[in-house]
């Protein structure tokens, strides 16, 4: 019988910097001596971890991976554990000592302010770590948002009553922390921000020549200030405008 094993303790997910040991756990009971095999998920195909052969499954983070543990006793029967997700997050990794966190939630993506027309998909990202991973809450001028409970908060046609200030609460048992506030503007915008961009910088000539490069550079660490998030992002969305606007884009970070 598949319910001659039982699993007590479940392995949970963790979101933590790169570089971070922790280990995951699984327990089992069963009518006989019981065996265990931990398997990692690649690129969607799920491989033996060899050596993984006890109950804890020690780690150092590299990489965002899948987790489970299979659980065999010795007349045969086998159960798996649940699935579980190491969150791997590589630009932290300097910012925050290892030795001074507990697990409790720390913000490491902040949503950032948005003008959406109306109609349009309007999404908020945030992100943070923890151990156990947190779950998330997104909150609309301080009203709770029943449906959106996960990183990203989408809205597939925005309307003008979704204007107003967001914030999201990332929480775990060690306690919760929140994301910055950033403010939404829904309205009617006859062109995007880049084609209203684009015909004045043609109107001008700026986009006459052909062979358009943009080096774009974000400075992360500094030697003696804490160390910024906003660079990633910011990076990551001026490539995008830059891109519509014809640009070959470059990026650097650090």
């Amino acid at each position: 019988f598949s319910t001659a094993i039982a699993i007590t303790e479940q392995p949970v997910s963790v979101s933590v910097p790169v570089g971070y040991s922790f280990s995951l756990r699984c327990r089992a009971e069963g009518r006989t001596a019981l065996q265990y095999q931990w398997f990692c998920q690649r690129q969607s195909a799920c491989c033996q971890i060899p050596g993984a052969t006890k109950q804890d499954l020690p780690i150092t983070a590299q990489q965002t991976q899948l987790y489970t543990c299979r659980i065999n006793d010795l007349y045969k029967n086998a159960v798996f554990s649940d699935w579980v997700k190491v969150e791997v997050h590589q630009c932290v990794a300097r910012g925050l000592p290892p030795q001074l966190w507990r697990g409790e939630p720390v913000i490491v993506l902040n949503p950032t302010e948005q003008r959406v027309e109306v109609g349009k998909p309007l999404q908020l990202q945030c992100a943070a770590m923890g151990v156990p991973a947190p779950t998330y809450q997104w909150y609309r001028n301080g009203n709770l948002l029943e449906q959106q409970k996960k990183k990203k908060l989408w809205i597939t046609h925005a309307k003008v009553s979704d204007a107003g200030t967001y914030l999201c609460c990332a929480s775990n048992s060690h306690g919760e922390h929140w994301t910055n506030a950033v403010d939404v503007h829904i309205g009617e915008q006859s062109q995007p921000t880049s084609a209203l961009l684009q015909s004045k910088w043609h109107a001008n000539g700026i986009l006459a020549s052909t062979g358009k490069i943009a080096l774009l550079v974000g400075n992360n660490r500094y030697q003696h200030h804490p160390n910024l998030m906003a660079p990633v992002t910011d990076v990551f969305e001026l490539s995008l405008l830059l891109e519509q606007l014809g640009f070959q884009v470059v990026s650097f970070l650090d």
